[in-house]
């Protein structure tokens, strides 16, 4: 049974920093495409951005430049690193494992 459990959510001002981390257990986490989604209230889940097994990364324009996905194999873990936040930033998110499994959210709010 694949489980992930996020973390690092919470309620920052304009322009700050968050990092997100996924943790992921009963899977060969390296073998796996991992990825971060968003959903805002009112709105369809979005992908944020992935990560291959061999670390190519890809991301949503609204994030570029601002947001960085990694990971860490041995840990098993995935992080998303979110600077220059904007309230537009403001959803829960989701990590995702691409065998078709999801995390349970954390919330992320943005605003002074």
């Amino acid at each position: 049974q694949v489980q992930l459990v996020e973390s690092g959510g919470g309620l920052v001002q304009p322009g700050g920093s968050l990092r997100l981390s996924c943790v992921v257990s009963g899977s060969i986490f390296s073998n796996y495409i991992m990825g971060w989604y968003r959903q805002a209230p009112g709105k369809q889940r979005e992908l944020v951005a992935h990560i291959t097994s061999d670390s190519r990364t890809n991301y949503a324009d609204s994030v570029k430049g601002r947001f960085t996905i990694s990971r860490d194999n041995a840990k098993s873990t995935v992080y998303l690193q979110m600077n220059s936040l904007k309230p537009e930033d403001t959803a829960i998110y989701f990590c995702y494992h691409f065998s078709g499994h999801w995390g349970q959210g954390t919330q992320v709010t943005v605003s002074s």
